[in-house]
């Protein structure tokens, strides 16, 4: 046993010689060709160093520079080279001693060989001879001490290692003591397995090589049983399978759907917050984007839903409610006046009423007042009933209302009737111009109708005194403007007598 360890320490120690270019071994004999520019003497010793000799084989020559062009040593002594150019022959000659050639050729014997070793698929054996080259796959034997490893080319790590030993591989790991077990870093002697690292802990399925521990390049987390990376919530392990990568939430269906919700992605987490023009109250978002619209600026909350409120004497507008309208729930309401500091009385004030009702000035205050709209005209067929700033149509039992103010029969035949007013006026609430002073709209009817008729009268009568008004006649040389002035009774007398007397001047 001591004998065999000895020869496996031997072995270590040849590894550590440089790779050649190529080797073959038979049952008996290896041969190797080593580069590098040496001399006779240097070759030479390289090879007795490494337990062989220079080649004498002249035909293992041809074999192993067949396609390699250069110069190289062989033969023990007389320093003799083999020259060879690719494509050409190979020739041999005697070279001075002390010439640098391209490399040389070595010989060894071989002694209690394994044959090749088998493998299953696409993986292949590389086999490193003790005496430190590569030995080709097809060679039928391979010498004591020979070392192999089979696993895929492109593989971190070899599937399995073997030593040749008497005529037997050897799988590692083996004794410790014969090349440290073949582990790669260090043989446990009292486990008989290989151990690792700190750095490196964690032991290859192989059981011989040492490969970083998963665990130890996980970004987040590593579950102890599959030794595999995982992520903290919110992340995703990334495809390199030791990074994790953040998860944009905001991208999954049904996130944040709430009413007026938008998601807002972080690293590892999100948020759902309201949008724009929205407040969270009570764990929702309520809209209050009509409040910048509001146009007396007031917004209120009924329901969970903001709307637009107005000041005192309006109302929010039934066609927009983002606009306010003047409103009045009774008789007589204030006027909405716009003040003039250059005008004293309050009636000669910019004032407003709200629809269906007129200004008024009571002791120099302006009022509005309701419209009565049931005695300006017929608005309704059968019964109008007057509201504070509009009317309401009604029907005699029997009747149906069409159209706000029609009454309809249901027996009547729709192409046989015809309403009772043939042009009735639409009812709709009473528009009067708020700049009406007036006390009601009747005693203003009343009053044009009498200077209508004072005018009519009066005309007939010039007529008749001065036959035709002549517009020239009483036209002076100087006269540009006239005024109006505040006569008295004796004062019009004395005027119509000067007229009457022109006039009979101008028969004559």
């Amino acid at each position: 046993m001591i004998a065999l360890l000895m020869r496996a320490l031997l072995l270590c120690g040849l590894q550590e010689t440089a790779l050649s270019l190529r080797g073959r071994c038979t049952r008996n004999w290896c041969y190797a060709l080593f580069e590098g520019s040496k001399d006779f003497q240097g070759a030479q010793k390289s090879c007795r160093d490494s337990g062989g000799d220079l080649l004498v084989e002249v035909e293992e020559a041809r074999r192993l520079l067949a396609g390699i062009s250069g110069s190289f040593w062989f033969g023990s002594q007389d320093c003799i080279s083999g020259t060879h150019l690719r494509g050409g022959n190979l020739t041999f000659q005697v070279t001075p001693c002390g010439d640098q050639l391209d490399g040389y050729i070595c010989q060894y014997a071989s002694g209690d060989p394994c044959t090749a070793i088998s493998v299953v698929g696409d993986a292949q054996v590389r086999y490193t001879a003790p005496m430190g080259f590569e030995v080709t796959a097809t060679s039928l034997y391979f010498p004591y001490g020979t070392l192999a490893l089979t696993g895929k080319t492109d593989a971190s790590h070899p599937d399995t290692k073997h030593l040749c030993f008497e005529h037997h591989w050897l799988r590692a790991p083996w004794n410790c003591e014969a090349m440290d077990g073949g582990c790669e870093h260090k043989c446990n002697a009292t486990s008989g397995w290989c151990a690792c690292p700190p750095e490196r802990e964690h032991l290859h399925a192989n059981l011989f090589s040492c490969s970083d521990d998963p665990c130890a390049s996980c970004s987040h987390m590593c579950d102890n049983a599959t030794r595999t990376c995982e992520c903290h919530a919110g992340y995703a392990l990334a495809p390199d399978g030791k990074s994790c990568a953040d998860v944009d939430e905001c991208e999954q269906p049904d996130v944040c759907a709430g009413a007026g919700e938008e998601c807002a992605n972080a690293r590892g987490e999100y948020e759902c917050r309201c949008k724009d023009g929205f407040v969270e109250e009570g764990g929702e978002c309520v809209d209050v984007s009509v409040c910048d619209k509001c146009e007396h600026m007031k917004c209120v909350k009924g329901d969970g839903v903001y709307a637009c409120a107005c000041r005192d004497g309006f109302r929010v507008s039934q066609r927009d409610r983002t606009k306010c309208e003047m409103y009045c729930d009774q008789q007589d309401c204030p006027a909405n006046c716009i003040l003039n500091p250059d005008v004293e009385d309050k009636d000669m004030h910019q004032c407003f009423c709200p629809d269906g009702y007129i200004q008024d000035v009571r002791n120099n205050t302006p009022y509005c007042t309701d419209i009565n709209e049931c005695e300006l005209l017929m608005q309704c067929e059968h019964t109008c009933e007057n509201r504070f700033g509009s009317y309401v149509c009604s029907c005699n039992e029997g009747y149906d209302l069409f159209d706000g103010y029609m009454c309809v029969h249901p027996e009547d035949d729709d192409d046989d009737w015809t309403p009772l007013f043939p042009t009735p006026a639409r009812p709709r609430p009473a528009a009067v111009p708020s700049y009406v002073k007036a006390g009601s709209v009747l005693g203003l009817t009343v009053f044009l109708l009498l200077c209508l008729v004072l005018l009519f009268l009066l005309v007939r009568y010039l007529t008749k005194r001065c036959g035709s008004l002549d517009i020239a006649s009483i036209k002076g040389p100087d006269m540009d403007i006239f005024y109006l002035q505040q006569v008295t009774t004796e004062t019009y007398k004395r005027l119509s007598f000067d007229r009457q007397s022109k006039c009979d001047s101008q028969r004559l």
